[in-house]
């Protein structure tokens, strides 16, 4: 009987440590049901659950270093600034393109409204011939066409 005893008492203190070495793995299927099991699924993104603490951690990956935390955090705030950097672009080029429509569509306006256009070149006045209004209103209409329109993807 004495060994009996001392045998379920080991056993009893074992179950712990091996318990604790055991993994445990938290994953959510397609459904968004959340499962729990003692093996890494197949096909799916798990995490491996600490029983002790009851955090979860990546299966596939170790906890990083707090050196390696900063590093991310650092890399993560950059990514950050370019996509902010890359609005103020966009942004700029928007607001570009709105002031190119509206002086483009004055100038049409003007050359449509206007039977003589006056210029300056080299200080002095002329009347600009038909041919060379013609040749205006076309390169207007083309500003407004590239500029008043939706913005494409490469701009």
């Amino acid at each position: 009987m004495n060994r009996k005893l001392l045998m379920l008492t080991i056993v009893m203190s074992l179950l712990p440590v091996m318990a604790a070495g055991s993994s445990v793995y938290k994953w959510t299927d397609e459904n968004g049901v959340t499962h729990f099991g003692d093996r890494q699924p197949t096909g799916q993104n798990s995490e491996q659950v600490d029983v002790r603490s009851g955090t979860s951690g990546s299966a596939t990956k170790e906890r990083a270093s707090p050196q390696e935390q900063v590093e991310e955090l650092e890399q993560r705030q950059q990514e950050e600034q370019q996509r902010q950097k890359e609005t103020a672009v966009q942004e700029a080029r928007r607001k570009q393109r709105e002031a190119n429509c509206a002086t483009a569509r004055s100038n049409l306006e003007i050359i449509e409204n206007n039977a003589r256009i006056r210029t300056e070149e080299n200080g002095e006045m002329r009347y600009l011939s038909p041919e060379e209004i013609e040749e205006r209103r076309q390169q207007f209409q083309k500003i407004a066409e590239d500029n008043c329109g939706p913005a494409e993807e490469g701009q």
